[in-house]
């Protein structure tokens, strides 16, 4: 990997919570040509939502009928969608011969907004995704905010979770850094200035940040309104009001365990799985693996080959 793209990368984990979501951070161009379908309404969060996803089928529709590996579903990050991960996804579906599902959380992506966005609303939603679509037992794999929901999923509904992968987060209250709400509010000003082009959105979000990754990973979320000018998919005023919850973890290990397999993946230049944290997850994931890798928060993208292997090994091992 050059040592510029190390550098960002390194920068960029230290900037943003929650896309900690597992991203291969695409390089944006500012002529892309972007859907002028309109933003999704929002809707009431008492109910589940049915979330948008990406499925990965193994090449040869027979490879399932004789794979032992349950389905899988990724779930991204704060500010991430079901894009990010589409390489690892097509890996596992041909290696492991199983059916990956890529989801879209609630307010990301192109998923439903709701008017609530806690770790109770994002696990409901997959949960319902669970029964609904997948109808079996399955492994969840979530980085950052999306390792929490996957946290929170085995927590609530262990008997829909084969096992749980939670990369680079774990089950603790963590302050979010200061840049994430800056972010928030950035995107929100671009939206509110009835820009007609993504190039002056990227030129108007280099006031608040001067790293390009970030704008572009930022700008991976623009969509034309119906009026022609520059939105976002994600639910900015509803995640600018959520940043407490998904800094939280609001689970007691006293009543709440998941005594399933677990995996947890932290990079070991990151700060966000530090070892205090350790006999914490032990309290809540008791039969839980913990694998290092010479990565920043962005494991995923920036070491994929270990973290492919390393979940690979896991759930392999699982079937011995």
């Amino acid at each position: 990997m050059p040592l510029l793209y190390q550098a960002s990368m390194h920068r960029v984990c230290n900037l943003l919570l929650s896309s900690r979501c597992t991203l291969n951070l695409p390089t944006f161009t500012c002529t892309r040509a972007l859907s002028t379908r309109h933003l999704r309404q929002t809707v009431s969060s008492e109910q589940p939502i049915n979330l948008e996803y990406l499925q990965f089928d193994p090449p040869s529709p027979d490879s399932l009928k004789n794979s032992n590996i349950a389905p899988i579903v990724v779930l991204h990050g704060l500010l991430g969608s079901k894009q990010n991960n589409r390489s690892v996804c097509r890996r596992f579906a041909k290696e492991l011969e199983t059916t990956v599902y890529a989801l879209d959380l609630r307010n990301h992506g192109d998923s439903p907004h709701a008017r609530t966005h806690d770790y109770k609303g994002l696990a409901l939603d997959v949960e319902h995704f669970i029964d609904t679509t997948i109808k079996q037992p399955s492994v969840i794999l979530g980085h950052s905010m999306g390792a929490k929901t996957a946290m929170a999923v085995a927590l609530r509904r262990p008997d829909i979770v084969e096992s749980m992968i939670a990369v680079d987060n774990a089950p603790i209250d963590a302050a979010l850094g200061s840049d994430i709400p800056k972010y928030v509010q950035a995107l929100r000003n671009i939206e509110r200035m009835g820009l007609r082009s993504i190039k002056d959105a990227f030129e108007v979000l280099g006031k608040y940040e001067k790293n390009i990754e970030i704008r572009n990973f930022l700008l991976t979320n623009a969509k034309f309104k119906s009026d022609g000018t520059v939105g976002f998919r994600v639910a900015l005023d509803i995640l600018a009001r959520a940043l407490d919850h998904i800094a939280e973890f609001p689970f007691n290990s006293r009543d709440d365990r998941f005594i399933g397999p677990a995996l947890f993946i932290r990079g070991t230049r990151s700060h966000y799985v530090p070892d205090e944290a350790i006999p914490t997850i032990g309290r809540f994931f008791p039969k839980f693996v913990l694998k290092d890798i010479d990565a920043g928060h962005w494991v995923i993208s920036e070491k994929p080959a270990e973290f492919v292997k390393d979940v690979e090994e896991f759930l392999l091992t699982r079937q011995e």
